[in-house]
């Protein structure tokens, strides 16, 4: 399991004035500012999980991967990965986690890939036979055999991609860090990559904790979201609460016979604001996004049958990048 508790991280920077005078006096007296990364956040990761870490840039996301990885220390409180410090059980904490960084890689650049799996299977006291098990699931999972004799230097980016998270799930590790794993990837690579975490996850019960600006990737993979602003959480739970709370707003389009489309009056019938109700006309086309709590999709289609011929119906609910907009506009409150 993995705990925070009470997680801060302060970076402290020198701001100087511009121009030559500005630079002499930060050179003897630099103004010290400190910038809160992380202010003070909590939760619980259970063995197996898949958790989606999102918020924008600069929100905290990866300076929280960093301190459970062991790779930056905590200005204060405490983190236990499967019941280890990152901080103070550095080499221990290594041998559980694998990390995937989005545009850096672990990979030796100029040697072939299959060296580089050679490497990291003696560093990590890899097993022959468990060796050739996970290799072999890599391959079918991946396809990394079509390249594997390559230098890593001549991979393309989905290549690399998929070859770094097999290097970083080698060892087994119990917590798999995704940071950004699909940037870059066109969408048939983005696709492939999601469906081996799947894999991955279900074979191994690997802990995945996936930071990431591509919001199909949460919705594919996660069941549970946390989203983080400016250092605090403002958002932890399941992804389906967030999409009932937030979600309420629905799409439907009808493709009518008719040319002469005009706006419909169940507005004013149904008292709705015109944040509730929203349509646009166009010929032979009627487009309405509602919120689903004040009006239902019959009463909308009954009225629109009631007045065209309709020949074909389109229901679409609020895509989860939606949500997410909503919740920073809204200022959601979590407790």
């Amino acid at each position: 399991m993995i705990q925070v508790k009470n997680l801060c991280k302060t970076f402290v920077k020198y701001e100087k004035e511009s121009g030559l005078i500005g630079m002499m006096k930060a050179f003897f007296n630099a103004k010290k500012v400190n910038k809160i990364a992380v202010d003070n956040i909590d939760f619980e990761i259970k063995p197996g999980e898949i958790v989606g870490y999102i918020g924008a840039n600069g929100a905290g996301k990866s300076t929280t991967i960093k301190m459970l990885s062991g790779i930056l220390n905590p200005t204060e409180g405490e983190v236990s990965v499967f019941g280890l410090d990152p901080k103070k059980d550095r080499i221990k904490n290594a041998y559980n986690i694998g990390v995937v960084f989005g545009q850096r890689t672990q990979l030796w650049w100029d040697l072939p890939l299959v060296e580089t799996y050679s490497i990291l299977k003696e560093i990590y006291n890899v097993s022959d036979e468990d060796f050739e098990k996970r290799m072999k699931f890599f391959d079918d999972v991946l396809d990394i055999n079509d390249f594997i004799k390559s230098p890593v230097r001549t991979l393309s980016l989905g290549q690399r991609m998929r070859a770094d998270i097999a290097a970083s799930l080698l060892h087994n590790p119990k917590v798999l860090f995704l940071d950004e794993p699909t940037v870059g990837l066109d969408v048939i690579a983005k696709q492939k990559m999601r469906q081996a975490i799947k894999m991955m996850n279900e074979e191994f019960n690997t802990t995945v904790i996936l930071t990431t600006h591509d919001l199909d990737d949460i919705e594919e993979l996660c069941k549970r979201i946390i989203i983080i602003d400016e250092g605090k959480i403002i958002y932890d739970g399941s992804l389906q609460k967030i999409k009932n709370d937030y979600g309420y707003m629905k799409n439907v389009v009808f493709d009518v016979k008719e040319k002469n489309v005009s706006e419909l009056s169940i507005a004013a019938d149904f008292k709705l604001s015109n944040e509730d109700f929203i349509q646009e006309v166009s010929p032979n086309k009627l487009s309405i996004t509602f919120n689903k709590l004040k009006v239902s999709v019959s009463d909308i289609t009954s009225q629109v049958m009631g007045i065209y011929h309709v020949v074909d119906i389109q229901i679409t609910e609020t895509d989860i990048e939606d949500i997410v907009r909503n919740i920073y506009d809204k200022g959601y409150k979590y407790e």
